[in-house]
């Protein structure tokens, strides 16, 4: 009985599989197993081969040409006498040098001032008397009681002040000065010329003047003279398709679960840096990102259509 059940469940296993995978069968599985959990494979497409193929082919024919070779003409120059030399005399002017010379304009002159003497009046005063006292009667005193009008008088005692007498005195405080001033003598700058070099006659001579006469002379004759052109080819190189790519090989790829907006970027920043224009880095698998993917993976001989393993290693993308 335990037999029949674990034969059934195999049955069941091939069948879901085999439902699933269309034409793949329960033994079509990565080989060899792995070793490692949470791999995942996936049948990726092999990329065509294409064998580049060079071949010859004629451009223009090759044939006899026949060309008429002209005569051939040197150019001669000759010197010919147009005037003959000279002699001629040329004056030359006496030449002076100008120099400046400090000349007397006005002579010094001395000066004296006399200063006069200065006075300073001072006045002085001298005492005649020194100051003393007196009784002065004042006026009657208002409330006086006594019957005897002499005693109701008010006596005071007053200062009389000291008497001085004033002198007024002329005192010298400078004398008398006599100043001497000087004014500088005044001179002026003048030119003066001198004679540096005599007046002299230069004997120049002028030499003859030729021209230069052109004529053709015969170098050798004309004739007719046949040449052989060579054919001439070209190389043409094309591509010739040797094997077509095919799905029949599994190749380890990025698990769904680790495909996020992060990895793409990378993905699509790697592609951009190789030169292959992904479009934005924006994390999104759009259709520029997947034609750029493609063209890297056809390019260097990778599996194609999808972030498999070895697409990655060859970005640089962990």
């Amino acid at each position: 009985m335990k037999r029949i059940t674990v034969t059934l469940l195999f049955a069941a296993f091939a069948f879901f599989a085999y439902g699933q995978g269309g034409e793949s069968s329960l033994f079509d599985v990565p080989p060899p197993q792995p070793t490692e959990y949470g791999k995942c494979y996936a049948k990726c497409k092999t990329p065509d081969i294409y064998e580049t193929v060079s071949t010859q082919v004629l451009v223009k024919e090759g044939g006899t040409k026949a060309s008429v070779q002209q005569a051939t003409y040197d150019t001669v120059e000759e010197q010919v006498l147009v005037k003959d030399g000279y002699k001629k005399y040329k004056i030359i002017p006496a030449t002076f040098t100008t120099t400046e010379k400090r000349v007397l304009a006005t002579d010094g002159t001395c000066k004296i001032s006399v200063r006069p003497a200065k006075y300073e009046t001072r006045t002085d005063k001298q005492l005649v008397s020194s100051a003393s006292g007196k009784w002065v009667r004042k006026k009657k005193a208002p409330n006086c009681l006594s019957s005897n009008p002499d005693d109701c008088y008010v006596l005071c005692w007053e200062e009389i002040p000291a008497k001085y007498t004033t002198t007024t005195t002329r005192v010298l405080i400078e004398p008398e000065r006599y100043d001497t001033s000087y004014t500088d003598a005044k001179y002026k700058t003048i030119k003066v010329q001198t004679l540096s070099e005599p007046a002299r006659v230069e004997e120049e001579y002028v030499p003859p003047v030729y021209k230069t006469v052109t004529k053709k002379v015969l170098l050798s004759c004309g004739g007719v003279t046949s040449t052989y052109i060579e054919p001439q080819y070209e190389t043409k190189t094309r591509k010739v398709l040797v094997s077509q790519g095919s799905y029949g090989q599994w190749e380890e790829v990025v698990c769904a679960g680790d495909v996020n907006t992060s990895l793409i970027r990378q993905v699509q920043q790697a592609l951009n840096d190789k030169g292959y224009d992904a479009g934005t880095v924006d994390g999104v698998m759009g259709s520029k990102t997947r034609a750029a993917l493609a063209k890297f993976q056809q390019d260097n001989g990778l599996p194609l259509g999808n972030l498999n393993i070895a697409t990655m290693q060859a970005l640089g993308v962990r």
